[in-house]
């Protein structure tokens, strides 16, 4: 092929991708493909997207990101028209934008809104919040240029606030003399994710109440929850805790008294269902005594709890569920709930941990089925929660554009 024909090809291939760069959507078009980013953070991956991209109204997102994760996928469930991979923690979704001049004001650098994107069906919530992914949107706003900071500076603290939750985080990093993410340095591990980069604190200030406005929604530590299952019904002990995400939290050795909860965790097919039914009843039953909506798959999460076979090792095991899988590792905004939640007193994790605690560490060492994670959390004199803190890290994976 000639170097005249090659280049009137490439000529044709521009106008052809220029031409599908927009769609008619209503009175407005959108870009299709998008501009877009594909990012892991902590123990998830998911496309981040600028808002200016994106319609004004919100409403018109929803076919947007079905298009983008590939759903709905209710044969196959593998999201294999999209960017999705067919698990919960692989169907995510943020949208970041420059903070508004009264964010400004309260020294804010950046907003962001995050997704959780259905895979067998069309559901999209915006509910709560993802404490993997959000350990990047300082990162992303820094590279896509939507804050700044000094140059020379060996760190970075971007400040974000969150829309779904309405609370602020605070990502470090560490960033190059030039001012840009610097995310390959061999620093910290992650549980579930193989090699050493980058140390990334995240850091969810004031984190308590984040959809309820309380730490302890109906006031207690514990509460006596009636639920029917097949052949009784019976109540079951329960700790509802809202801070990063709200959650259920309920003991496992409990559940063992009348479920099959152990081959629930082996994915024993003759478990499954009868487990995670009963799980689903005590999470939508939890949800309307913190007074949310019991249908929201993703809020609040379930998770249940129980002790270290080695103390030496770790506080506090925990097998949480997520749009009602059990998840690989631990959600990253229940791993944050668990660990505030260890330090009330009378709940069922308050409980657990003291009875494993074999130092005076303010950290709570945390198992869960991808390994192990380390939770701080500062209280104030009033018994407010302050901060909760963890160790994440992350990886840019791909920037370009993305179809929908």
């Amino acid at each position: 092929m000639s170097l005249t024909v090659k280049r009137r090809l490439g000529v044709i291939s521009a106008q052809l991708f220029k031409a599908r760069m927009t769609r008619p959507f209503g009175s407005s078009s959108v870009p299709n493909p998008l501009p877009a980013t594909f990012l892991r953070g902590g123990t998830s991956k998911g496309i981040f997207l600028n808002k200016a991209h994106l319609p004004s109204e919100r409403a018109k997102w929803d076919p947007i990101f079905l298009g983008i994760m590939g759903s709905p996928d209710p044969e196959h469930g593998r999201q294999l028209n999209g960017m999705g991979g067919g698990v919960s923690s692989l169907s995510k979704i943020c949208v970041v934008a420059e903070a508004t001049p009264e964010q400004k004001a309260q020294d804010i650098d950046v907003e962001y809104t995050f997704v959780q994107v259905g895979i067998r069906d069309s559901s999209i919530d915006y509910s709560g919040n993802c404490g993997n992914l959000s350990s990047m949107i300082g990162a992303y706003a820094l590279d896509e240029g939507l804050c700044s900071i000094s140059r020379g500076r060996r760190h970075a603290t971007v400040r974000s606030f969150n829309t779904n939750t309405q609370k602020i985080i605070d990502t470090t990093f560490p960033v190059s003399e030039t001012g840009v993410p610097s995310l390959n340095i061999p620093e910290a591990t992650v549980a579930g994710v193989p090699g050493k980069t980058s140390q990334i604190i995240l850091d969810f200030v004031n984190p308590g109440g984040a959809r309820t406005g309380k730490l302890l929604p109906t006031g207690n530590a514990v509460d006596q929850l009636e639920i029917a299952v097949p052949s009784l019904t019976r109540t079951i002990k329960v700790s509802l805790v809202d801070t990063t995400n709200p959650t259920v939290f309920v003991d496992l050795n409990e559940l063992n008294d009348f479920l099959p909860v152990e081959g629930y965790i082996q994915n024993k097919s003759d478990a499954l269902q009868e487990v995670g039914s009963v799980l689903e009843i005590i999470r939508q039953e939890g949800a309307r005594r913190m007074g949310l909506d019991p249908s929201a798959q993703a809020q609040p999460k379930i998770a249940m709890l129980s002790a270290p076979a080695n103390t030496v090792d770790s506080n506090i095991v925990i097998h949480a569920l997520s749009m009602g899988v059990l998840h690989k590792a631990v959600p990253m905004t229940v791993g944050l709930c668990l660990g505030v939640a260890s330090k009330v007193q009378g709940t069922i994790p308050w409980a657990i941990v003291q009875a494993s605690k074999t130092s005076d560490t303010d950290l709570v060492r945390i198992r869960h089925p991808g390994g192990l994670v380390d939770v701080g959390a500062e209280f104030g004199e009033d018994g407010q929660v302050k901060s909760a803190k963890v160790v994440r890290t992350g990886r840019f994976l791909m920037k370009g554009h993305v179809f929908w």
